[in-house]
């Protein structure tokens, strides 16, 4: 990964920049998926920053630059165009660290979890309510877009994490949302 493309969301007194940060999550989402890629990462030099709320109003797409020439045209944000500015395909500049950006999932959901083990175990519904507490719920912190997965077509949140910052990149494949736990992306 040696270049990058920069997309900012502009201000809109109709849209918070959470619901149009979605919105073109899920624009790349599809059109990673439609293409059948897993070489363009994705970050959010924002996320994290305090005032900036969620992940942020900028996104990074990260690749190789020839990867990247397609997402430098604007017809894959047909319907956001108004929404967005984004830069042409651009050098990673030098003395940048690199992390991973990942998807978090917690298994939060008591009474799914009981039904699992009422299904894999055999457990009755009083058994499954013993074996699993309320207090097995557990919940994020971290960062979300609502997306809609172009496989099954059901809206979940997407929860987002930054690794920490390393000195040498690791090579790999990333999903089709951009993230991967183990590749790396510049960091800068």
């Amino acid at each position: 990964m040696d270049h990058y493309i920069e997309i900012s969301l502009m201000p809109s007194p109709e849209f918070p920049a959470h619901i149009l940060m979605s919105a073109l999550y899920s624009r790349l989402h599809g059109t990673l998926a439609k293409a059948g890629r897993n070489d363009v990462g994705v970050s959010f030099p924002q996320m994290g920053i305090s005032g900036v709320g969620g992940l942020g109003a900028i996104m990074r797409l990260h690749g190789l630059a020839t990867t990247l020439v397609p997402w430098a045209t604007p017809g894959w944000l047909s319907g956001l165009k108004d929404h967005c500015e984004h830069t042409s395909v651009l050098p990673i500049p030098d003395g940048s660290g690199f992390r991973t950006v990942s998807r978090v999932q917690a298994k939060s959901n008591v009474e799914r979890l009981r039904r699992r083990q009422m299904r894999r175990h055999g457990l009755t519904e009083v058994e499954a309510r013993e074996h699993v507490p309320e207090s097995a719920e557990k919940t994020l912190s971290d960062p979300f877009v609502r997306i809609t997965s172009s496989s099954t077509g059901q809206t979940f949140l997407l929860f987002v994490r930054h690794g920490p910052i390393r000195a040498s990149p690791v090579y790999g494949a990333f999903t089709t949302y951009g993230l991967s736990r183990d590749a790396t992306i510049p960091w800068f």
